[in-house]
């Protein structure tokens, strides 16, 4: 009797030292239960404060760069589209595609004189805010042209056929110029690897509009030119085109 009591006291003991040791279990994980949903709530709650802006991160972040964005677009021409960007460093891109195509921009690096004065027209518009530049009268189509001006979260932006505001006029021919010396790289680079023989012909008509004034930023030519008056695959006579418009461009600096 004694021995069955005995037995009965150890199996007693050893149940609440087991509900014991499972109790004090399940409180060690809800334990580490509830530090992890804190901590997860922490990671979500600074997630969501990065992605409103009030990190303290966010406000090291330096403004951005001003930038300046040409397009014109014209069903029909050559190119029908083109887009031109520059920033107020002058770091910019150029594209220029038909309207089936995708775009392919490369980027660019305009003069600082260049950008000054891109800028400054721009200023004396205003940035664009709240402009009409088309004119009253009617026109032919000349093309869709855009003025676009970001700042930070500052856009403003402005469209027109033709206009007869001349900062805008000024404005427009210059970027306009700017593509005029983008595409002659681009025939003349597809000439040096497709057609050897037409590119005489391509020097001349830049040799023209250098006559003509009808480039801005025609240094951007000097890398291509200089890479055919140092090439003997090419014709004599494109070497040597080359080589005059290369100084007559430095000469013009």
């Amino acid at each position: 009797m004694q021995t069955s009591t005995l037995k009965r006291r150890k199996w007693l003991r050893s149940r609440r030292v087991g509900e014991g040791e499972r109790k004090g279990g399940q409180f060690a994980i809800a334990s580490r239960s509830k530090v992890f949903r804190l901590f997860t709530s922490w990671i979500a709650a600074a997630f969501l404060a990065l992605l409103s802006g009030v990190y303290p991160l966010n406000a090291q972040q330096s403004p951005s760069v001003p930038q300046l964005t040409f397009t014109r677009t014209l069903k029909g021409s050559s190119p029908e589209y083109i887009a031109l960007s520059v920033d107020a460093n002058g770091k910019g891109a150029y594209d220029s595609h038909s309207l089936k195509d995708a775009p392919s921009p490369h980027p660019i690096q305009i003069s600082e004189d260049t950008t000054e004065r891109i800028f400054s027209l721009a200023d004396s518009l205003d940035d664009f805010r709240g402009l009409n530049l088309d004119s009253r009268h009617r026109v032919a189509n000349m093309g869709l042209k855009v003025f676009t001006y970001e700042a930070g979260a500052q856009v403003y932006r402005v469209q027109f056929n033709y206009t007869e505001n001349h900062a805008a006029q000024q404005l427009a021919d210059i970027l306009d110029k700017i593509s005029n010396v983008e595409e002659l790289i681009n025939q003349l680079e597809y000439d040096m690897k497709y057609d050897h023989l037409s590119l005489p012909q391509t020097l001349l008509q830049v040799q023209s509009g250098l006559d003509d004034h009808d480039y801005v930023e025609a240094a951007l030519m000097i890398p291509t030119l200089e890479k055919i008056s140092a090439n003997p695959r090419y014709l004599h006579l494109a070497q040597v085109r080359a080589q005059e418009i290369i100084q007559r461009i430095q000469e013009n600096k």
